[in-house]
């Protein structure tokens, strides 16, 4: 075999030429992407306002949401897909979105995995072309490998499943297991107890197409599963004025989950449910800051599974047995130190974590310097959630709050320390906005009872500002617990608007205030990736602060107390 030969393989063939274009760094399609243009709207990327469409698109790897595979399905569907994706580590989200464009749309987005060295000698290229099997730029030519899945080691009820034995819908799910984990170097499958779907929100038809087409072909789940966030209030979006079509196409992405076997959850914060994954149980999830929080806060074991493939991996209780499914790959490669202030308050945590997963992109980071500090669920929640927006790691480890023992093996690491300059940056740049706020925006993931509680408590008697739409999205579960320690009825005294079922990530108008200019957000989370999914500037604070915001109808201008000394 030629030399070159094991340094570049092709994951999904298609005989194309482009432009070259080279991402700075990690791109979260969702929330980074427009899928109907194919233009770069993450305004934190530094290749901002760029198009990707029809161009040899390089990333070391991608970051984020697991939606982007969904991204990459729509782009694929209307012709704006990049030529194709080229990787020097291992990718999932992307990869996966291309690999269901080729299996079930026949559309084709060239996927390859290269070393390093062919990757930065093809980002110094002006232009590229697949063919034959052979990446061909300036004077090179890389003969391309084809991913084999031949070679592990099935059982026989996977062997069965591959062979199509249990149905069409069935083999395409456990054929895309195999190819997945044939690029994760697994040599094996294994078992999962739990799954929860990502891939219902109606960003775009694509995330329609896919689940009508899965359950037409006989798609069913078979361990329990829940189910994320939708884009409607399911049984009460008629009275609400959403768009018809949009209403009807939303009920049936959601419907087509519940037919395939799915809990009608509609939560992305699954840990808040009341059967939670124990520590060391092997799940299989997906939704970046759900995956983040069951692995760094719960114990349990998941790999960040795209939209899709956690469907997958649902229907067949399977998944690659890789990653941090492997005790030896939940190490920290990287520790990130933080220099804790004396005083703070709760915009700490999403900004903290949202800065260590900037610092740590694509490793699992080792966090210190919050060792004897109390962390409650909700700081948790808000760390994991802003650092699943900046990081592709499907975990951090928190020195003092992960279970588990992996530190006692851990060798030396390069170290980076999480300064008060650092924070004092981040909370400037998510508060470039007018102060004059038009929205406060509370549940980005969903709202716990706790956040519940200690946000009407802010209120004291007060109401909202007639100029400020105050909306907080939560869960079923959670729903039903405010409702019955009749704290639901104090919200919507105060004016504060609760809404199930949606997630800010998915929210449309009318729901979502058609005049909002300026949102307030105490999330990590949505203070990145509002912009780029609606268009609109941010203030960002703590919970409190966006109370009081909510009252007055303007944001604090000024640093916060803790950040100004």
């Amino acid at each position: 075999m030629p030399r070159n030969e094991k340094k570049a393989i092709s994951i999904v063939q298609k005989d194309i030429k482009g432009k070259v274009f080279k991402c700075c760094e990690g791109l979260s399609f969702w929330g980074g992407v427009d899928p109907h243009t194919g233009r770069i709207i993450d305004i934190h990327h530094p290749n901002h306002g760029s198009f990707i469409s029809k161009k040899f698109l390089l990333m070391p790897t991608s970051r984020g949401s697991c939606s982007g595979s969904g991204v990459l399905l729509q782009l694929a569907q209307s012709e704006l897909a990049p030529a194709a994706l080229i990787f020097h580590e291992t990718e999932e989200i992307l990869t996966l979105g291309a690999i269901i464009a080729d299996q079930l749309f026949d559309k084709q987005v060239a996927v390859l995995k290269v070393s390093k060295e062919i990757y930065n000698d093809l980002a110094r290229a002006d232009t590229a072309e697949i063919f034959r099997n052979k990446l061909m730029f300036g004077s090179k030519i890389i003969n391309l490998t084809k991913l084999n899945i031949g070679i592990l080691n099935l059982s026989a009820e996977d062997q069965s499943i591959l062979k199509g034995e249990r149905g069409t819908a069935q083999q395409i799910a456990m054929e895309t297991i195999c190819k997945m984990a044939r690029l994760q170097d697994a040599k094996e499958l294994i078992g999962i107890t739990k799954g929860h779907i990502d891939g219902c929100i109606l960003a775009h038809d694509a995330n329609l197409m896919f689940a009508e087409k899965m359950y037409q072909l006989g798609a069913s789940i078979s361990i329990p599963t829940t189910i994320n966030a939708i884009s409607v209030n399911r049984n009460n979006w008629e009275s609400q004025g959403i768009d018809p079509d949009f209403g009807n196409k939303a009920s049936r992405l959601a419907d087509a989950y519940v037919k395939m076997g799915a809990h009608p959850t509609y939560t992305c914060a699954p840990y808040l449910l009341e059967d939670i994954p124990k520590e060391h149980e092997v799940i299989g999830w997906s939704e970046s800051n759900a995956v983040i929080y069951a692995n760094s806060v719960l114990g349990a074991k998941t790999q960040k599974h795209p939209d899709y493939f956690d469907l997958f991996v649902a229907m067949t209780g399977r998944a690659p047995k890789a990653g941090v499914y492997l005790d030896k790959e939940r190490m920290p490669k990287y520790e990130i130190n933080i220099d804790l202030p004396s005083k703070f308050d709760d915009s700490i945590w999403p900004m903290i974590g949202w800065l260590i997963g900037k610092f740590s992109p694509n490793k699992i980071p080792l966090v210190t310097g919050l060792e004897k500090t109390s962390l409650t669920a909700d700081d948790l929640k808000a760390l994991c959630a802003a650092f699943g927006t900046t990081s592709a790691a499907p975990m951090l480890f928190i020195d003092g709050h992960t279970p588990g023992d992996e530190l006692s093996n851990i060798q030396q690491m390069d170290k980076f320390k999480i300064t008060h300059e650092h924070l004092a940056t981040l909370w400037k740049d998510f508060n470039t906005a007018d102060i004059k706020v038009d929205l406060v925006a509370i549940g980005s993931p969903h709202a716990s009872l706790s956040e519940c509680r200690n946000f009407v408590k802010f209120f004291d008697g007060k109401s909202c500002s007639p100029n400020v739409k105050t909306i907080i999205t939560v869960g079923r579960d959670v729903l039903s617990q405010v409702k019955e320690e009749g704290i639901l009825e104090e919200l919507k005294r105060a004016g504060i608007q609760v809404v199930s079922d949606i997630c800010w990530c998915s929210i449309t108008e009318p729901i979502f205030p058609c005049n909002t200019s300026v949102i307030m957000t105490n999330s990590g989370k949505y203070a990145h990736y509002a912009h780029g999914l609606t268009g609109r500037k941010t203030r960002f604070g703590s919970l409190e602060d966006c109370a009081k915001t909510a009252q007055s109808g303007l944001a604090n201008s000024d640093l916060p107390y803790w950040l100004s000394n």
